[in-house]
């Protein structure tokens, strides 16, 4: 990969490579924009993008140093990226990311050093930090907020002051991608959650606390803490949804709707994300008013975000599940599908002080997806794609973007970063004009890609 001080190189000499894979692109004129973690499937993302023209990008902080690590040693990476930053030959015109913590929370602490616009590291917390994002959620969509508490893991009896009754949810102050999350039904399980809790928590609550001492934290916030979990009443029925947004200038603009597909034991696996939103127009006015509630709440001012909902049609009642101070890396190519540029085109403008001015409907499709192949049991990979697969899946389908998160003969049990209860083993980007033929698309490109694991029931779902 490039070093930082510059922008990926030209396509001279460019081959044609499988659907995924890393293509190199042309320089520009252009603003110079830093990207935590910037990887080749990413940048090809960031180059659909339609402004500013011209923009160069640049690596701060390599995918496995922000990412895919053991450890968050924040004081170094930190300094790491402000070095960079500072000894950068050109103007540091922009800083981003897309991915979730601990790099969402370095963003607002480099701007500020640098003197650049974005929002502060407390407003990023108001809506990153789970108790402190449900505090400030109940003072203006209370309807919208279960019942929550902040826990103790580590407290001689952490249940002894729950307020919040059977059945619930426990999850980590901060982690993402549901990891160390449990549905918890009585004290059985809750001594099962808590026991792994307290195995795993530390690899995010103590790069979380160190963030949290460069934050200016109000009385009731300062003790809760990255060591804490909180524990929420059930919210998780009917239709789920994330509006992807942002605020300029005060405003908040919501510029597309994406559908959550979850499946199997509790519905606490994602199945398939799907653009555009299959909901009633009503519901997702409904959903918008909230979230402009939320982040004027906030003050979170000049970034992106989007925000999850539940609504159940049964009973036409929306819930408010989370909130996230960035784009989705998940949904950027179904909006460069549908819409022609994928959403980066939102935090770079932003980056610079611009209103995004996103495109609609321009793409080339009606609608988009991605899907996670997952399984539900442990097992071994025997096969994955090859090269021969990856062109037979970009001959039979040109827009498809594939990420495959497993390697020969390893063990799905030694994935990182899985949710509770299951194995997400790809990601599968493809692009259709009607929902029957999307959904024939992706199974008849599961049988061209030819993933084998043994001892594994069920097969794919």
């Amino acid at each position: 990969m490039p070093s930082p001080q510059a922008p990926y190189p030209s396509p001279d000499s460019a081959e044609p490579e499988p659907a995924g894979s890393p293509r190199p692109a042309a320089t520009g004129p252009g603003p110079d924009i830093f990207v935590f973690g910037l990887d080749s499937f990413h940048y090809d993302q960031l180059r659909t993008i339609r402004e500013p023209a011209g923009a160069r990008f640049h690596e701060l902080l390599s995918y496995e140093e922000s990412v895919h690590t053991e450890r968050f040693p924040v004081p170094e990476m930190l300094a790491r990226s402000e070095q960079v930053l500072r000894h950068f030959a050109g103007t540091v015109d922009g800083i981003i990311t897309y991915w979730d913590f601990p790099t969402s929370t370095f963003v607002p602490i480099l701007r500020e050093r640098l003197g650049q616009p974005g929002p502060s590291l407390e407003a990023v917390l108001k809506l990153e930090h789970k108790y402190w994002a449900r505090c400030e959620q109940r003072a203006v969509v209370p309807e919208l907020i279960p019942p929550f508490a902040a826990v103790d893991p580590f407290a001689a009896d952490p249940a002894a002051d729950l307020t919040v009754p059977y059945p619930f949810w426990i999850k980590p102050i901060k982690a993402h991608s549901s990891h160390l999350g449990f549905l918890v039904r009585n004290e059985t399980e809750l001594d099962h959650a808590l026991e792994k809790i307290r195995a795993g928590l530390h690899r995010f609550a103590q790069p979380f606390n160190e963030i949290l001492a460069h934050a200016d934290l109000p009385p009731h916030i300062a003790p809760i803490d990255g060591d804490h979990c909180i524990v929420e009443g059930l919210i998780s029925q009917g239709h789920q949804c994330t509006l992807e947004g942002y605020v300029h200038g005060g405003r908040t603009v919501v510029y597309g709707v994406v559908d959550s597909f979850r499946q199997r034991r509790h519905r606490s696996s994602f199945q398939r994300y799907q653009y555009p939103s299959r909901l009633p127009r009503r519901v997702q006015a409904r959903m918008i008013r909230a979230a402009r509630k939320v982040m004027e709440r906030t003050g979170y001012d000049e970034g992106p975000f989007n925000m999850e909902f539940y609504w159940s049609r049964a009973h036409d009642r929306l819930r408010l599940l989370e909130v996230n101070a960035r784009c989705s890396k998940s949904h950027s190519p179904l909006f460069h599908f549908v819409d022609g540029a994928s959403h980066f085109q939102v935090p770079v403008c932003l980056s610079l002080g611009r209103d995004p001015a996103f495109p609609h409907r321009e793409g080339g499709h009606r609608l988009a997806a991605k899907f996670m192949p997952r399984l539900f049991t442990d097992g071994t990979v025997t096969r994955v794609p090859g090269p021969a697969e990856r062109a037979a899946l970009r001959a039979r389908f040109p827009e498809a973007l594939l990420r495959v998160h497993v390697e020969e003969g390893q063990r799905l049990s030694h994935l990182r970063f899985q949710d509770s209860y299951s194995y997400e083993i790809a990601d599968l980007f493809l692009g259709a004009d009607h929902q029957k033929a999307l959904l024939a698309r992706y199974h008849e490109a599961m049988d061209l890609l030819g993933f084998r694991i043994d001892h594994r029931a069920p097969v794919f779902a």
